[in-house]
């Protein structure tokens, strides 16, 4: 078929966030938000479902490599600004933005063709959503991945909560009740990610991968990296985060003895205690859920229900607007939060968010 003419050599964004080409048999996606961390917008979203549909039908496009600009990372997720400005204002925008996002997760997840994404540096948030539903996804020794997101009132989202339902044991409970960062070999543990690169070798990768599949290239790269910790930890937070509430996965995580078991405690007791509460409810309820599609679609439940929740506001008010990492949670104990509380989350959608994510 003939190359879609938007992604016949070089090509941009509107605004240059988010960079096209076609290199030898693969189409590159750069995010080009290097100040930023390559954070998304919805733009981003946009142009790169665009392409993704475009290279799908192209004869000439064998695979797809998605790459962050700078040294800093891959994705440090959504652009949470216009996602608190959003909420603050009582509007929906938000809302698109997740609808889309959530839609280009599934893609990704369902692509023809390999789709390699490299794990490189920070991937957070909406930087998970777009590379490890990939085929093939790469980490270095200076990945940092996490689903960061209850420290700021919200919930594990862009499939995330499929993604750490599915881990080993209870190890994606506790990366969601954290939201600790791991690195190459947890994530790899987790099932985050598939292969290990050294950082200094993604160069030659990205070259060879122009000419040969994934499928051929990664083996003459791949490696070993160094020993997680999550393995040696699996006794203790299998048993701890196999509790029925989080009230009772902390006194479990205090009362255990092992000085990382209390600091996971003191992580989840400093994070929003109704994010916490929706958050392991999300992540169970996921882990019951046929597909990656009906874990997104509660997902989208959940996130558009939290731009009324204060503690969105809150959290990213205390993290990234005025960054004084002292956020005022409402309500601000876990006994305070009801069962109602965290139904509410839940519950249907009003139309002007839409009443489902096809």
């Amino acid at each position: 078929m003939k190359r879609q003419p938007d992604t016949d050599t070089h090509a941009t964004s509107d605004d240059g966030t988010v960079l096209f080409h076609v290199e030898g048999r693969t189409g590159v996606v750069t995010l080009n938000r290097p100040g930023a961390l390559n954070a998304l917008t919805h733009t981003m979203v946009l142009r790169m479902a665009e392409a993704l549909d475009a290279w799908a039908d192209d004869d000439a496009v064998g695979q797809v490599l998605i790459r962050g600009a700078g040294e800093r990372g891959l994705c440090a997720g959504g652009d949470i600004r216009a996602i608190h400005d959003d909420a603050r204002a009582g509007t929906t925008a938000s809302a698109g933005f997740w609808r889309d996002e959530y839609r280009l997760n599934a893609r990704i997840a369902r692509y023809p063709k390999p789709y390699v994404a490299l794990m490189d540096g920070i991937v957070m948030g909406g930087g998970v959503g777009v590379s490890s539903h990939g085929s093939v996804r790469v980490v270095t020794e200076r990945s940092r991945v996490a689903m960061p997101e209850t420290g700021i009132g919200f919930v594990p989202d862009v499939g995330g909560t499929w993604l750490l339902g599915r881990a080993p044991g209870r190890l994606g409970t506790h990366l969601a009740l954290t939201g600790a960062a791991v690195g190459a070999a947890d994530a790899l543990l987790c099932g985050l990610a598939d292969h290990f690169v050294p950082a200094a070798r993604l160069p030659e990768l990205t070259a060879a991968l122009a000419t040969a599949p994934a499928g051929e290239v990664l083996p003459r790269y791949a490696a070993t990296p160094a020993p997680g910790v999550l393995a040696g930890q699996r006794s203790w937070i299998d048993r701890c985060y196999a509790a029925g509430t989080v009230e009772e996965i902390v006194q479990r995580l205090t009362d255990q003895g092992d000085p990382a078991a209390k600091e996971a405690a003191e992580t989840i007791l400093a994070k929003s205690p109704t994010a916490l509460k929706v958050t392991l409810a999300s992540v169970r309820r996921a882990a019951e859920l046929g597909t990656l599609e009906q874990a997104l679609a509660q997902e989208y439940r959940v996130s558009c229900n939290a731009l009324a929740s204060p503690d969105l506001v809150e959290g990213i008010r205390a993290q990234v607007v005025d960054k004084d990492r002292a956020p005022r949670w409402s309500p601000p104990t876990l006994a305070a939060v009801t069962e109602a509380d965290v139904e509410r989350f839940f519950a249907p959608l009003a139309e002007d968010h839409g009443s489902s994510l096809p």
